[in-house]
């Protein structure tokens, strides 16, 4: 028997290891959210795939051989737990529906497509095990095994295109994101996705002639522990990643998909004329001249609705339409001309920065430096120093 001192087996292992305790802390979760579990069985994935990869690296198919196979359909799973966890984390409201079963349809037929070789006795099991590892790889799994990949890649490019649309709708929403943002997930994905396409350029180089046979299964192993590190530290250093408030309802933005933006006039049924929406326009510019709500730094559209005496979707379509600008940059600019006007005015020499852009209504140091430099194109020590230059 070979122990599996190899330093790629050894982060394999360790990697199975934090997966099983991050999935019981998650199970053991007070809130019980939908998103936890899912998080939850995504780990206990990834830690059945790690210890499997231990197991055939210290050669124990020759000692267990009934559990061979154990780990091949948990590559089907990876792409739609991320998925799902997406989705249910982006909406404190949603809950798994039936139709989200329909994502575990190929699992269950690949699970049922392997059903004859679970039933395999030992012997029967170590025999075929002998016939992949000389190369010899059966018609069906052949057929079978590239869906994964597709599988991977498929929903790695839904996962991002999905969180990407939800910055959109909570900048729509939001003056401040940093409690309901995603971006750590939307990196978590980006790291998923390049995990695919590793294990899909492994896979295209063992289609081509090379001189040098490569070890794929611990390539990927190694990736995925990796990405079950990212997790667990993440999840570990920012628990407010699974506290989300919900959007409001009557934002447009929830009702329309990309494509039918395209297709139609995203407000046609809003019932805002041009001239309503002049007139509105006018009051809102007026209402945050005169009375300054952007220093809340708790500031939604909803809120800024009811001092109008609007709807949140009339007000969403004068922001986009007449002033073409999302409620968050609206709102931030706001905030970033008045901490400009103080740099300015020489008052308030003796105070920091930051202080500022907190009376202005940012509630952190990252959002403010991000913002103002956008607007600016300067970072606001370099703008201050360049004012008293």
């Amino acid at each position: 028997m070979r122990l599996p001192s190899d330093w790629i087996q050894l982060a394999a292992a360790a990697g199975a290891v934090q997966g099983v305790l991050l999935a019981a802390v998650l199970v053991a979760h007070q809130s019980k959210r939908t998103a936890n579990r899912l998080l939850a069985a995504l780990m206990a994935s990834f830690t059945i795939y790690l210890a499997m990869a231990v197991f055939y690296s210290a050669g124990l198919m020759r000692v267990y051989p009934h559990f061979f196979g154990i780990s091949y359909p948990t590559t089907w799973l990876f792409g739609p737990l991320v998925y799902l966890y997406a989705v249910i984390a982006s909406d404190v409201d949603r809950r798994l529906h039936a139709r989200d079963l329909l994502h575990f349809v190929p699992v269950i037929l690949v699970v049922a497509a392997a059903l004859p070789v679970y039933l395999m006795s030992g012997p029967e099991k170590l025999a075929l095990f002998d016939r992949l590892q000389a190369g010899d790889v059966p018609r069906p799994i052949r057929i079978v095994d590239p869906t994964k990949y597709l599988s991977g890649v498929a929903y790695s490019v839904a996962t991002v295109a999905f969180l990407r649309q939800h910055r959109r709708r909570i900048e729509n929403s939001y003056s401040t994101t940093e409690r309901i943002n995603l971006r750590w997930l939307l990196r978590l994905s980006g790291a998923a996705a390049a995990i695919w396409v590793l294990a899909v350029s492994i896979r295209i180089a063992d289609i081509l002639p090379h001189d040098v046979q490569r070890n794929n299964d611990d390539l990927v192993a190694l990736a995925i522990a990796l990405l079950v590190y990212a997790i667990g530290y993440m999840g570990l250093r920012q628990p407010e990643i699974h506290r989300y408030d919900a959007l409001p309802s009557d934002s447009p933005t929830e009702r329309t998909s990309p494509l039918l933006e395209q297709a139609e006039p995203r407000y046609e049924r809003s019932g805002l004329n041009d001239v309503e929406a002049a007139r509105l326009k006018a009051r809102l510019l007026a209402l945050m001249a005169e009375e300054h709500p952007y220093r809340d730094p708790d500031l939604t559209l909803s809120d800024l609705a009811e001092r109008l005496d609007t709807t949140p979707h009339k007000l969403s379509q004068v922001l986009n339409g007449e002033l073409a600008q999302t409620f968050y940059d609206f709102v931030n600019s706001y905030r970033v001309d008045e901490v400009r006007r103080r740099l300015v005015d020489g008052k308030s020499e003796h105070l920091k920065v930051l202080a500022l852009a907190m009376d202005a209504g940012f509630s952190s140091k990252s959002t403010f430096n991000e913002v103002f430099k956008k607007l600016t194109g300067q970072t606001p020590s370099t703008y201050r120093k360049a004012l008293a230059g």
